[in-house]
């Protein structure tokens, strides 16, 4: 169907240059590769680019495994080189071939999640097989010396590519998806679990070879990928599974007997504890101030971002919608995460922050720290200003009773009610901005004008007042912090 044509585009999301002068074989090389070692470490779970090279000096795998899953990838008829600026321009999504297009009518039917301008057909980058080519081995992994020719095929020491799949991706999707792989399955329901509980049963979920971590729990780790499997790869049920799990719901209060027993809560003797990724921090903001847009589907957005950086990091050639960046208007600036436009040479400022990795390759395994500047980002950044500003307008406006402000926004952002002491300390520190802020309408007024999101007809000086606290709220590390 259209719509599982249109799912192979994720085979097209790696970086592709649209450089003067670059040489064509080199370029589409390096787009198979990325191909087959996203399928490496993504998939399977396997640093199947040490392959690439020579044989993998650690786990079970040789340069011949390595060139025959490329093959796979390798009649895509596309070019190493990007259509020109202009060209680009003119088309969404910057569409280089192959591509499929689509149309009001289909946007009106099975791919009605897509969500674009009627009358106006947008292009998609997919995979065909319409340009077969000769795969050979490159030795020492340059795309100029070409060495023995190979042909479609799946690592044995994984499982055998049975004969009766068919030697192009479809037979390898299936190879993948077979029960008796011992790779996927285990390599998903980790992730899902990493991300639950800050990391996974096995730690390296990037690697699951023999440089990686042995699982702490290797019986459990084969019952959920038994299960994730029997229940058709249904991540909804897999995610209620551990959810309602009773090792989940434990408190991540670690008592001085756990930390003795389990420091790194590595036997899961309390519930996790981590700080929230960058995107879920920004979403959980938008979600407790009432600013989130929950639409489903659709194009990218644009949301704030600091002035000029596009146009710094331009290198003074080509001008057009990558090259100068405008914000959004209206509900696209509230998106979530998920649809924010993303420039691998800049990505946005207040992800990379909380560590989101640009894109380039594929990263299964985030790094996490704790750096001022993300105290900064928390404390200065347009959408959590404007985010603190509605959230104190809603409350002033539904809520009479001014004694009952602090605690309101407080059970807001935090879902908890306040201690008798820190309702006491931020209490006293809405009292005391509240007595600036009467003296100096101005700058309470110049705090309020952060971001688009219309007013509500709220007193400034004490609006004023309330956003401060609601930011001091915001920046406590309970609330980017999962537990």
């Amino acid at each position: 169907t259209k719509e599982q044509v249109l799912a192979t585009g994720f085979n097209r999301n790696h970086p592709i240059t649209q450089e003067g002068g670059v040489i064509q074989e080199e370029y589409q090389s390096y787009y198979v590769v990325d191909r087959t070692n996203t399928l490496g470490k993504g998939i399977l779970g396997l640093t199947l680019e040490c392959a690439k090279c020579h044989d993998h000096k650690y786990d079970q795998l040789s340069q011949r495994d390595y060139y025959q899953i490329y093959s796979f990838f390798n009649n895509v008829d596309e070019k190493g080189l990007r259509m020109d600026a202009v060209q680009a321009a003119n088309q969404k999504y910057f569409a280089d071939a192959p591509y499929i297009t689509i149309t009001d009518e289909e946007t009106n039917g099975v791919l009605s999640f897509i969500n674009k301008a009627e009358g106006e057909d947008v292009k998609v980058m997919v995979m065909n097989d319409s340009m077969p080519r000769t795969t050979y081995i490159f030795d020492r992994g340059e795309y100029d010396s070409p060495g023995e020719e190979v042909t479609p095929n799946a690592p044995e020491i994984i499982l055998p590519y049975s004969e009766n799949l068919p030697k192009n991706r479809l037979g390898l999707a299936q190879w993948v998806t077979d029960e008796n792989n011992p790779l996927t399955a285990r390599v998903f329901v980790n992730r899902i679990w990493g991300m639950l509980f800050g990391r996974g049963l096995v730690e390296t979920s990037e690697d699951f070879g023999v440089q990686g971590s042995l699982p702490t729990h290797p019986q459990l780790l084969d019952w959920l990928a038994k299960d994730f499997m029997e229940h058709d790869w249904d991540i909804k049920y897999l995610l209620k599974k551990i959810m309602l799990s009773a090792t989940y719901q434990q408190s991540s209060i670690a008592t001085e007997e756990s930390k003795k027993a389990d420091p790194d809560n590595k036997w899961l003797s309390r519930a996790p504890r981590f700080r929230m990724s960058g995107e879920i921090i920004r979403d959980y903001v938008l979600a407790t101030s009432g600013l989130l847009n929950r639409e489903i589907g659709g194009p990218s957005v644009k949301p704030y971002q600091p002035p000029g950086l596009w146009e710094e990091t331009n290198a003074g050639g080509n001008r057009g919608v990558l090259t100068t960046y405008t914000a959004d208007e209206g509900d696209k600036l509230y998106r979530r995460s998920l649809y924010t436009l993303w420039k691998r040479t800049l990505p946005p400022p207040s992800m990379s922050i909380f560590d989101a990795p640009n894109r380039d390759i594929c990263e299964v395994r985030r790094q996490k720290t704790n750096t001022p500047l993300q105290a900064l980002a928390l404390q200065n950044d347009v959408q959590m200003l404007e985010a603190a500003r509605v959230l104190s307008e809603n409350t002033i406006t539904d809520t009479k009773d001014a004694e009952q402000w602090v605690t309101t926004v407080f059970q807001r952002i935090l879902v908890r009610n306040p201690k008798e002491e820190e309702k006491k300390v931020l209490e006293e520190y809405y009292t005391d901005a509240l007595d600036k802020f009467l003296n100096d309408r101005e700058n309470a007024e110049k705090l309020l004008a952060q971001g688009e999101y219309k007013r509500l007809d709220t007193d400034p000086a004490k609006t004023a007042a309330l956003m401060l606290t609601a930011q001091v709220i915001y920046n406590l590390d309970e609330t980017i912090t999962k537990e």
